[in-house]
């Protein structure tokens, strides 16, 4: 039932292991209840899309460590056989670091090479490709790289014409950055680096194991990357997240029901089942919505929107590059661009929520608000009506 390359005349089953212990704090407020790989793309968890990906490259064979809100994980992928693959989990006690909580799954990745992504990453690259790369080489490691505009949130490497990596720099400072090669958190690795990490300790990739491989004269490649991948680390590349996703759809469908009343539609679209779209409003693609989501009347959304299920738009909204999640209901007259609005929230009428507002789950807007822009309102905070909103506001019971 796996998928295998062939080697050396040998069939083989290609493992990975997606790091998913991470707390995701930059997020917040979209990570108070629900740990980063669950946070939704095109209306499902995110890590699906990842686990989809590495099905679709062969890695049939998956492990991952867990920690933060580890139950939310295994709900939405079970034991991986809907998606074409097997997957084992390896829970983390305490944290470990990147390398650490791969030294924690030893068991199961010590026979063979295996490739390492984060749980937060979403991608179209080539997997296939860097796991041959790495087995035409003699490197322990093989570190997927990609030329980006500014790396400074980055590990940045150092690697000559025969891919050999000779500086590795985590998270470069001004004056630090000698080349854009920013490292995907994409590992190819040998199971030889289980003897590099000490086990029961924190102890990562980046700030610990490739300098002292690197110390040691031990062999770490890279291979440069084309195509999409971020990692949804922060609200920024969430939206971005999306918005390529959303680019990718291949074309207009429609799971079930769709009642429209003289509505103007422009695809690409998915729409779920039993969606209502009132008189005179127009969609325009690319886009999401959900199931049993209702649209009124002379309603704009535009591209680059994703719309959750059991949601209620109301009549005379603009509603702009933002994603909605599921049951949240927006008042008449109220624009929302570039946009995130988490579970069962509450829009008043005639609010505005400007460019890079995250507003979290059961938030209530009353009528005649407006958010400023990169705003972030944590859950369960009421805004009173009229308000006009400048700094984040924080519930303390969720700090």
């Amino acid at each position: 039932m796996a998928t295998v390359i062939k080697k050396n005349n040998i069939l083989e089953d290609m493992k990975a292991c997606i790091m998913c212990g991470g707390e995701g704090t930059r997020l917040r407020p979209l990570t108070f209840e629900r740990p980063k790989p669950s946070i939704p793309i095109l209306n499902k968890p995110s890590v699906v899309h990842l686990v989809e990906h590495l099905a679709k490259e062969g890695f049939t064979e998956i492990v991952i460590t867990i920690g933060y809100m580890a139950e939310k994980i295994e709900e939405c992928l079970g034991d991986g056989r809907m998606y074409g693959v097997y997957i084992e989990y390896v829970y983390e006690e305490k944290r470990l670091g990147t390398a650490g909580g791969v030294k924690n799954a030893e068991e199961f990745l010590k026979d063979e090479p295996f490739m390492i992504v984060g749980g937060d990453h979403v991608m179209d690259l080539s997997l296939r490709s860097i796991y041959r790369q790495h087995e035409m080489n003699d490197a322990m490691i093989t570190i997927g790289l990609m030329s980006i505009d500014d790396p400074r949130e980055f590990g940045i490497a150092d690697m000559d014409v025969n891919n050999r990596i000779h500086r590795f720099l985590e998270k470069p400072g001004p004056g630090e950055i000698f080349s854009n090669l920013a490292s995907t958190g994409i590992y190819m690795c040998s199971p030889e680096i289980f003897d590099w990490i000490p086990k029961d300790e924190k102890y990562d990739f980046a700030k610990d194991l490739f300098p002292a491989l690197m110390s040691k004269g031990k062999k770490i490649n890279g291979m440069l990357v084309r195509g999409h991948w971020t990692d949804v680390g922060s609200s920024t590349a969430y939206r971005q997240a999306q918005r390529w996703m959303l680019e990718s759809l291949p074309g207009t469908s429609i799971e079930g029901n769709f009642n429209t009343k003289d509505a103007r539609i422009q695809g690409p679209l998915k729409i779920g089942n039993n969606v209502i779209v009132g008189t005179n409003s127009a969609l325009v693609g690319p886009m999401v919505i959900g199931n049993n989501t209702t649209i009124g009347d002379n309603v704009l959304i535009g591209p680059y929107t994703a719309i959750g299920s059991n949601c209620v738009i109301k009549d005379n909204c603009r509603i702009l590059s933002s994603y909605i999640f599921n049951d949240v209901t927006i008042g008449s007259n109220t624009n929302a661009s570039g946009s995130i609005i988490d579970n069962h929230t509450i829009v008043g009428q005639n609010c505005n929520l400007e460019n890079g507002t995250v507003i979290g789950p059961r938030v209530i807007i009353r009528d005649d608000a407006t958010i400023h822009s990169d705003v972030k309102i944590w859950p369960e905070v009421n805004i009173k009506a009229g308000s006009r909103i400048k700094e984040t506001i924080i519930n303390p019971e969720f700090d």
